[in-house]
């Protein structure tokens, strides 16, 4: 358990609260999932992703949490898109609950331990609705059932809402048979071409929001911890199901509202009618679904998350930067055995050299400084700099010394007496394994605090990097051979003194996020942050005067 006491954010009392469970040691989890009618938009990620990382800690705290996250299946965005394109409401939903199924899976998010469906809960929200009625929380007309929020007297405790300040209309059309315009559907009458299911008052299907009060009762009672969405749900949607949960159990209670931020476009609110609507598929056809991750936690889940493309680029640079370090450092251990140089390692030209008291310094403050901004309401915001930087930095640093004196330490053994020269090598050998393993503990606390923020991949790191290099390759419109030629032609550039060609060609590269790295003799390449490269003073001055004619 973290030394820190958790504390969460409360819509409901809009501070921050220590975390205290229902039932000690387990934990309740309810967060509204998508209505499947299309594939899913960045908005819809940054839920999940921030819900993912909650069920994560919460894990990692020692809780056994129950979560639960639905599709709305049945609705009537998703009977009108089956309308258009002549397809069965049902089947357009569960092709749309797959796709969303497939990028979660590509964002690591956990499967939840529940993902009911509202079509699988017929049975279960009628019972909701009949209790409902039978309290007299609820009227019927018509076919259609109403919830009466006139019954509710703390209609409103959540969103802040007052019924007189409610405006008709303004969300669905109004209906001259409610008692109150503000009054909501709970049974919705069947029409002609819509799916329908039997009920004691006609056939028909269930309104929006009944659905959440009758699927959270069903897996975790009506008493549970936390329940989670996006901020635009607390009204009118999270109002209602408080209106409908108390209606039907008075005892209803659900201790913690969590809601995340609105997501922005270059400032301006996503939305399809602006035409600055962009799908997780879209995004992540260009960069790796790791770098959106990285992206979305590096803003606090309650603040709203601007999407702007040199974000995502920074965010894709510095995932990649860390799978380089993991990388480079299970390559450095991978030449040792038992703190003994394989054949050959000298030939790789790196050691390891780490001092174990600065190792565990590096550990203790990465820990502390993860655990308290965690235990703050989930500020991943800066988790991913500070102390984890310096731990990366640590990695690098103590795997790149070159074993320059390498020679002369051999040449001053082959001086020494036999037995002082073995028992300097028994003592070096001890060094050495003292040294890898600190940096194997250091880089297992960097995998610590990844894999809690659903960052580390079950891939093998040369893998994640080689899929890094394709999406960059796929940006600049390049392939493995364009950058390959480049670089050659860089090479005979160089040698021919041309530098003013070479120095094109790096420059070219580097504005399509390529960038060249010359080791020794070697040139090799990897993603980095596109950056134009400033003019020449002559097309600086020609762009700047004025052409006169």
């Amino acid at each position: 358990m973290a030394k820190e006491e958790f504390r969460v954010y409360n819509s409901m009392t809009q501070q921050k609260e220590i975390f205290k469970p229902k039932v000690p040691g387990k934990v309740g989890m309810y967060v509204c999932g998508v209505t499947a009618y299309d594939l899913s938009h960045l908005g819809h990620a940054r839920a999940a992703i921030n819900f993912d990382v909650l069920y994560r800690y919460l894990q990692h705290l020692g809780y056994e949490v129950t979560y639960v996250r639905n599709f709305t299946d049945v609705d009537d965005k998703i009977i009108r898109r089956a309308n258009e394109i002549g397809e069965d409401p049902l089947s357009l939903s569960n092709r749309f609950c797959q796709e969303y199924l497939l990028d979660m899976d590509a964002l690591q998010c956990l499967i939840p331990t529940h993902q009911p469906r509202v079509s699988d809960h017929m049975e279960q929200i009628k019972d909701l609705i009949s209790l409902i009625i039978n309290n007299d929380f609820a009227y019927t007309v018509d076919g259609d059932v109403f919830f009466a929020v006139d019954k509710f007297p703390n209609y409103g405790q959540l969103s802040g809402q007052k019924l007189e300040h409610n405006r008709a209309g303004e969300r669905v059309a109004v209906d001259s048979r409610k008692r109150n315009p503000a009054d909501f559907a709970l049974w919705k009458a069947a029409k002609p071409g819509e799916p329908s299911w039997g009920s004691p008052w006609g056939p028909g299907r269930p309104g929006w929001h009944i659905e959440c009060s009758a699927m959270s009762a069903e897996y975790l009672t009506f008493k549970f911890d936390v329940h989670g969405g996006g901020i635009d749900l607390i009204f009118p949607h999270h109002e209602n199901e408080i209106a409908q949960s108390c209606a039907a159990c008075e005892e209803s209670s659900v201790s913690y509202w969590m809601h995340n931020g609105h997501v922005t476009n270059n400032n301006e609110k996503m939305s399809k009618s602006l035409g600055n609507f962009f799908t997780i598929r879209e995004i992540t056809a260009r960069y790796h679904p790791l770098a959106l991750r990285h992206f979305v936690l590096g803003a606090h889940y309650r603040s709203p998350l601007n999407y702007t493309v040199s974000q995502l680029e920074s965010a894709s640079d510095a995932v990649y930067y860390i799978y380089q370090t993991l990388q480079d450092s299970e390559d450095a251990l991978s030449l040792f055995e038992e703190g003994i140089p394989k054949d050959g390692a000298e030939k790789n030209g790196r050691t390891i050299q780490l001092d174990p008291a600065d190792a565990q310094e590096c550990i203790s403050k990465l820990r502390t400084e993860f655990e308290t901004k965690m235990c703050d309401d989930l500020n991943t915001a800066h988790i991913l700099t500070g102390a984890f930087q310096d731990a990366l930095k640590l990695i690098n640093s103590s795997i790149n010394a070159v074993k320059k004196k390498q020679p002369n330490k051999q040449k001053q053994q082959k001086q020494q007496k036999q037995q002082e020269q073995q028992d300097q090598e028994e003592q070096q050998k001890k060094q050495q394994l003292l040294m890898n393993q600190s940096l194997v503990e250091v880089k297992q606390e960097v995998k610590t605090v990844l894999n809690i923020l659903g960052l580390l991949s079950s891939d093998a790191y040369s893998e994640v990097l080689r899929q890094f290099r394709d999406k960059a390759l796929k940006r600049a419109g390049l392939v493995e051979d364009d950058v390959t030629n480049l670089i050659d032609a860089r090479a005979i550039a160089r040698k021919n003194k041309d530098f003013s060609k070479s120095d094109q060609i790096r420059a070219e590269l580097t504005a399509k996020g390529i960038a060249l790295m010359d080791l020794g003799k070697e040139t090799i390449w990897r993603p980095c942050v596109p950056v134009e490269q400033p003019l020449p003073l002559v097309e600086q001055q020609q762009q700047a005067s004025p052409v006169q004619t």
